[in-house]
């Protein structure tokens, strides 16, 4: 008998993926049921879909109702409001939990949370084990909803949180737009330092298979909290030179002064004219990777693409379907706005 998967932000970068994934590759095990704030016209002719706010107790306490897995995809944008942030965050987290758990019989409930837990790295690789660092609202959101999925498990459920990085794949633009944009317009691309500090990424093809290894997997492994990420990946510098090479204008990454460029990213952030928000841009010139030991050990996870490949991947989406993808948005399935890097152009 097929296992009753309950996917929320089902028409998000990862939701769209993860459905795509179990269905060709697993669907003889799984019945999906889709659940987000708006629906997929492509999900709501093939699967059995609920259009709501997971922050809803009648709504979430309807749909839990025989459903053996949640997966929890859901989540706000690090652009929304502070308060709608923790709100969607945390109490969207905690009405899920406290249906699949304590109103229902859900066997295994699956969080994706997010490196960005860690605030600012200050060593690489960065462990589980390593602090977590309240820095603004999305990550204090997600460290909250993390202890949200600990007390769960200490009383004996299966809770599986994955902390993925910035994850790469069909749909996904957000800031990575920019770069494809400039790299299909044949323009160099403007770098924060000289780029030679190592910068993991992650494939969603490869979060997926996080993802369907914490739904399969014995109980006693999965019920724990991991990093995921690329296992191979060079400088940031060199990786995103890859798509520049990709587009075929020879053209390079131009490295920019690291200090001075905070500081003017700082103002034009507080005069919201960059697209850029704190914690993204501090982390740029550091050394950000993560250790993949426990996902390998515990849940067997073991990733296919490099940085290079989930990029170059990324960007042939992207010029297949620029002319379909959504206008300026907040989410990481729409073009940011690029703000006053727009005029930088002809600079480039």
């Amino acid at each position: 008998m097929r296992k009753k998967v309950l996917i929320t932000g089902n028409s998000g970068v990862l939701g769209k993926n993860l459905v795509h994934y179990l269905e060709r590759q697993y669907s003889g095990q799984y019945e999906l049921v889709l659940f987000d704030i708006a629906q997929s016209p492509e999900h709501t002719a093939r699967y059995t879909t609920y259009t709501g706010d997971i922050r809803d107790p009648q709504a979430v306490g309807e749909l839990m109702k025989d459903i053996d897995i949640v997966v929890h995809c859901a989540s706000a944008s690090p652009s929304f409001p502070e308060a709608d942030i923790l709100d969607i965050i945390i109490g969207g987290t905690g009405n899920l939990l406290d249906n699949a758990f304590g109103g229902n019989q859900v066997e295994r409930f699956i969080y994706i949370s997010s490196t960005s837990v860690y605030g600012v790295p200050e060593k690489a690789p960065t462990l589980e084990t390593d602090e977590v660092k309240p820095y603004d609202a999305y990550n204090k959101g997600k460290i909250q909803a993390e202890a949200l999925c600990s007390a769960w498990r200490d009383r004996g459920k299966c809770v599986t949180v994955l902390r993925p990085r910035s994850f790469l794949g069909p749909h996904r633009l957000g800031t990575f737009a920019i770069l494809y944009e400039w790299a299909s317009e044949g323009r160099h691309f403007p770098m924060l330092g000289p780029g030679s500090n190592r910068y993991q990424l992650l494939d969603v093809e490869d979060l997926c298979q996080a993802v369907y290894l914490a739904m399969s997997g014995d109980p006693a492994n999965v019920s724990d909290l991991f990093n995921i990420g690329a296992g191979e990946f060079t400088t940031i510098k060199e990786d995103y030179q890859a798509v520049l090479d990709e587009a075929g204008f020879g053209k390079r990454i131009i490295s920019l002064p690291a200090r001075p460029m905070l500081l003017l990213l700082q103002v034009l952030e507080k005069l919201k004219l960059s697209p850029f928000y704190k914690r993204l841009y501090m982390k740029l010139n550091r050394d950000y990777y993560v250790s993949l030991d426990k996902a390998a050990a515990k849940l067997g996870y073991r990733p296919l693409y490099s940085n290079k490949q989930s990029l170059i991947r990324n960007y042939h989406w992207y010029m297949e379907n620029r002319k379909n993808t959504k206008s300026l948005g907040l989410g990481n399935n729409a073009v940011w706005n690029q703000g006053v890097l727009k005029y930088a152009k002809i600079f480039f």
